[in-house]
């Protein structure tokens, strides 16, 4: 499957109904500037910058505008990520932001306060001492907020998620076994966080190896 992808050249807000676009690079000097400066990865990281793909891609925020976001994702899984957001941008789904985890230091409780979809950040999986999927560019998180980290005991860590530990349609960014987002996830071959037996990751997309 072969989609055109076309260059973005501004991060201004624009109305609905514009063209979705996007674009996909390799880690400029720029880019990987930021990263090291915001502490996202550093050389005993697991994936090499030349294995990495920086992507500017269009979406639907919530109050109903486009907006530019930012992604860093390995390099295999890049076209599909922007063909995921295509997708998500013609059904509507809005995402509250997307930036780099280098524009919060490196911290994932920051960028999951700040309800921030983002993907590569060199980080140990949550409770373990091994690298995170987001330590190799393959895991994306979405809506953090409307879509906890739940643990084996039920604890929820950020207390903006708790009215979300039901999983009901309450908001439209909340992803649910049969919401058209995470079904186009699967459909790419991505797995859910929302279907592991213990612990729930409802915002954890990731795809192997």
């Amino acid at each position: 499957m072969i989609k055109k992808i076309i260059i973005i050249t501004t991060f201004l807000t624009t109305t609905l109904f514009s063209a979705f676009n996007a674009n996909i690079t390799p880690i400029t000097p720029n880019i990987k500037a930021r990263m090291v400066k915001g502490h996202s990865w550093r050389r005993d990281c697991p994936v090499s910058l030349k294995n990495l793909r920086y992507i500017q891609v269009k979406y639907h925020d919530f109050n109903g505008y486009d907006r530019v976001g930012e992604l860093i994702v390995h390099q295999s899984i890049a076209n599909d990520i922007v063909w995921i957001m295509e997708e998500l941008y013609n059904v509507g789904y809005p995402i509250k932001q997307m930036r780099l985890v280098s524009d919060f230091n490196g911290n994932d409780w920051q960028s999951i306060e700040a309800d921030n979809t983002s993907a590569f950040n060199c980080r140990k999986a949550t409770g373990s001492k091994k690298w995170s999927k987001h330590a190799y560019g393959k895991a994306i998180d979405i809506n953090p907020i409307e879509n906890p980290y739940i643990s084996r005991k039920g604890h929820i860590s950020h207390k903006n998620s708790l009215k979300y530990r039901k999983r009901v349609a309450s908001h439209k960014a909340v992803l649910l076994n049969r919401s058209q987002a995470t079904m186009i996830f699967k459909k790419y071959g991505f797995s859910w966080g929302g279907d592991w037996r213990y612990t729930k990751d409802y915002q954890h997309f990731s795809k192997a190896p």
